[in-house]
């Protein structure tokens, strides 16, 4: 690895710090490096906050050293007037030696802009380096504005004979530690989304407890509205969309929006990119996995296995097969973590 990697490598670490908490920005890291020394770092912490570039310009004790000095960012700089002015015209008024950028920022605002006004100041701009990690780190942001919808994730745990419950009632399938693994992703994730099926049946909060950080947008579809309002989904401790076909409005921290039956995958998809959901775990039950599944509808699965647990008799597990991207053993559960194939 490259110094230039290696300084990359860890604008990735500190933009990991702000997982989850960002939206609707991405995630960002910032390194200033004088003479092979950093001698600033930051990162983008959450919207309308300082952006990475600036967190890290600030931490420089001795501004001097800045005209000789490279900053690394992980994301293409900004080029437009948000809630901050642009990161690119700092860097050139500063007038740093030299900047390498991880990834482009696809973002139509930005996309090209932010290294061309580096450039046009004459300044050395390098990017593209650790290119594939920087999108990994951001797939979330680049799937919302490439693909117009939010990342997939789909989720769910199944017995060794393959039930996700037993005689219908809802029942324990993973460990202590995989509820730990699920929870942190509610954490990491912008969004989780159930059927009315699992909300009767299950009546979850949807919320992170076993572990730190934010709840997610909790989003329920309930074409008929069957779900009385008295359970948990629609308690005030996350803001709650509900995908109906009766209402549309807002009560207290709940929004109702109409979508119709028949296209209901890609105006579901339509209704969350006008909502700015960067990410929407699909966590069941199997119908509403399925038809996620059956539509190609997806670009990261969670399955966790107890594969000691035989529960007989059930709801079946979804139906999916698709080559293991990793897996992970959690005592006696098993993660298996699979990606979508980018076509």
């Amino acid at each position: 690895m490259n110094t230039d990697e290696l300084y990359i490598k860890r604008c990735i670490e500190l933009a990991r710090k702000a997982l989850g908490k960002t939206y609707p920005n991405p995630l960002v890291g910032s390194v200033i490096v004088h003479n092979g020394q950093i001698i600033g770092e930051g990162y983008h912490h959450k919207a309308g906050e300082n952006h990475a570039e600036i967190n890290a310009i600030n931490s420089v004790k001795n501004k001097d050293l800045i005209p000789e000095s490279t900053i690394y960012v992980s994301l293409e700089p900004c080029a437009h007037y948000g809630k901050t002015p642009p990161c690119a015209l700092k860097i050139k008024e500063l007038g740093f030696k030299k900047v390498v950028i991880g990834a482009m920022d696809s973002h139509d605002k930005v996309n090209g802009k932010g290294k061309k006004i580096i450039q046009d100041a004459g300044i050395e701009a390098i990017s593209g380096v650790l290119e594939k990690e920087c999108i990994e780190l951001n797939k979330r942001f680049f799937t919302y504005h490439e693909k117009k919808r939010p990342y997939v994730i789909l989720k769910w745990a199944e017995s060794g004979d393959g039930f996700i419950d037993k005689d219908f009632k809802p029942t324990p399938v993973s460990n202590t530690l995989a509820n730990q693994f699920v929870h942190q992703l509610r954490a990491d994730e912008h969004a989780i989304l159930v059927g009315t099926q699992t909300a009767l049946n299950d009546n979850p909060a949807l919320t992170v407890r076993n572990t730190e950080g934010s709840n997610p947008v909790r989003i329920l579809i309930d074409f008929d509205l069957k779900v009385p309002q008295n359970f948990n989904i629609y308690n005030n401790e996350a803001k709650t969309l509900v995908i109906n076909s009766l209402k549309e409005g807002i009560e207290n921290n709940v929004k109702f929006i109409t979508i119709n039956k028949e296209n209901f995958l890609q105006e579901l998809m339509d209704a969350l990119y006008k909502e700015q959901i960067q990410s929407v775990i699909i966590e069941g039950g199997r119908y509403t996995l399925q038809q996620f599944i059956d539509a190609g509808l997806w670009d990261e699965a969670f399955v966790i296995r107890n594969e000691n647990l035989k529960l007989e008799n059930g709801t079946k597990a979804p139906l999916f097969s698709h080559e293991i991207y990793t897996s992970t053993i959690v005592r006696d559960n098993i993660i298996q973590i699979f990606k979508q194939k980018i076509q």
